[in-house]
């Protein structure tokens, strides 16, 4: 398998492609993300494990939304059943996906856990929509802190599991090195990941910025409120479709199916 040297311009590239590739199955695409954000909700419901399962159930949902833009890129409409790819390719790739959603989920609970102890947890209540954020709360020291340090510990993470469903599913690897090469993979390209990152960024500042502008124009505070939740599900569905382009170029092609 051969890992490409890329062009900081990419990151764009890849950005251009997802959005590209979303308005081409727009209603599979978004209905197959609202799906997935569905299960995670459900599953994060379960009494004392259901956010572990939910961690757990990620990197293979992932997976499964790559999975079903490939499909869009080949003039195809994903199904349902794509989302649970990662689990129907064999033996070997499902019990490989599963360890990767048990080690992102020890990885995750871990970093919260950590964030937790400088400050007492509000950090990780708010962030896992157990409890409302207030002014107050969130210009104490000990709640920026954790936010940080939170932050510091899931950003290598995000890097270890960027590509690694997807080099489990396509490449056939064990989880182990999959998460060795999609470390390096990030690493490697570092300026193609960090423009990609902060294109994302700004791109998800100014849909909140013409949202809440709108809102001003027409005198309504809540239409705020009813359009902001919509466009940013809209704007992840368009990130998550952008990651198979990431993967696409920083790899050698993966085998056709």
């Amino acid at each position: 398998m051969k890992l490409n040297m890329l062009a900081a311009r990419t990151g764009m590239d890849w950005i251009k492609l997802g959005i590209r590739t979303f308005f081409k199955q727009p209603l599979a695409l978004a209905g197959l993300f609202f799906m997935f954000m569905a299960v995670m909700t459900v599953a994060s419901q379960v009494p004392f494990i259901g956010l572990a399962i939910a961690m757990a159930l990620l990197p293979a949902a992932t997976l499964g939304l790559m999975a079903a833009t490939r499909e869009a890129t080949e003039g195809r409409f994903p199904m349902p059943g794509i989302l649970l790819a990662g689990f129907r390719a064999g033996r070997q790739q499902a019990r490989a996906m599963l360890i990767l959603g048990s080690l992102y989920a020890v990885g995750f609970l871990g970093a919260m856990a950590v964030s937790s102890l400088v400050d007492g947890g509000d950090f990780a209540r708010v962030y896992l929509g157990g409890a409302t954020p207030t002014r107050e709360m969130m210009s104490e020291p000990a709640f920026q802190g954790a936010m940080w340090v939170f932050i510091g510990l899931h950003l290598p993470l995000s890097l270890l599991f960027w590509h690694a469903p997807a080099l489990v599913y396509w490449h056939g690897m064990t989880p182990l090195k999959s998460l060795f090469f999609s470390l390096v993979a990030c690493l490697r390209n570092f300026w193609a990941y960090a423009v990609f990152g902060l294109m994302w960024l700004a791109l998800l500042v100014l849909v909140v910025i013409c949202v809440t502008t709108i809102s001003a124009l027409v005198g309504n505070a809540g239409l705020a409120g009813d359009l902001l939740f919509p466009a940013l599900l809209l704007v992840a569905t368009m990130f998550f479709t952008s990651l198979y382009f990431s993967f696409r170029d920083t790899f050698e092609p993966p085998p056709t199916s």
